[in-house]
């Protein structure tokens, strides 16, 4: 009778295994908060005494006063009130596709069952998801304000994006292979 619990029990995942697996998830969901702080605030470049974002357009006047509005005419951009709208869709469902990415991560780890292997892949599918979804966003925000663009005038919420969208490519990528690699072979 032992013999036969012995038999069919899973067999025990390494040390070095779930420790990469926890820090797989503890970096998702760094990503998604510095995501989700980006897209909140998304104030993302200030140039030229104006500061451009995703959902408010802001002129600094004379006394040092923010004025924002959320009419993107005003900031005299070409296809800027167009173009915000598809760019702060795809960073806004970037962080929902992250979110469930990071439950499914989760939930992979927490319930040990025989398709725990397939929410981890797909998971991590889903944090690639969010890499492209985010990565199109900053992209297509930094062509869209090509002719206002400085280095330093990108500002903290932008980097935390950026940021963001690289730690859920190196994620995504990341679990899977510790995937493939973990993954039985029988």
């Amino acid at each position: 009778k032992a013999q036969r619990l012995l038999a069919h029990r899973r067999p025990q995942k390494s040390f070095f295994e779930t420790l990469i697996r926890s820090l797989i998830i503890l970096c998702v969901a760094i990503a998604v908060v510095l995501s989700s702080i980006s897209v909140c605030d998304g104030r993302w470049l200030f140039a030229r005494g104006q500061l451009f974002g995703l959902w408010h357009f802001c002129t600094i006047s004379n006394g040092s006063v923010l004025k924002c509005v959320t009419d993107f005419s005003l900031a005299k951009v070409e296809g800027l009130s167009v173009g915000v709208i598809p760019i702060r869709s795809m960073v806004s469902f970037a962080v929902v596709v992250a979110i469930f990415g990071l439950e499914l991560l989760m939930v992979s780890q927490v319930c040990e069952d025989a398709n725990a292997r397939r929410k981890w892949s797909m998971g991590s599918v889903l944090i690639l998801g969010s890499f492209l979804l985010s990565a199109a966003g900053v992209l297509s925000f930094s062509i869209l304000m090509k002719d206002h663009l400085t280095f330093t005038g990108f500002t903290l919420t932008y980097w935390c994006e950026f940021i963001a969208a690289f730690l859920f490519f190196l994620n995504g990528i990341s679990g899977l292979h510790i995937n493939s690699l973990t993954h039985p072979r029988n």
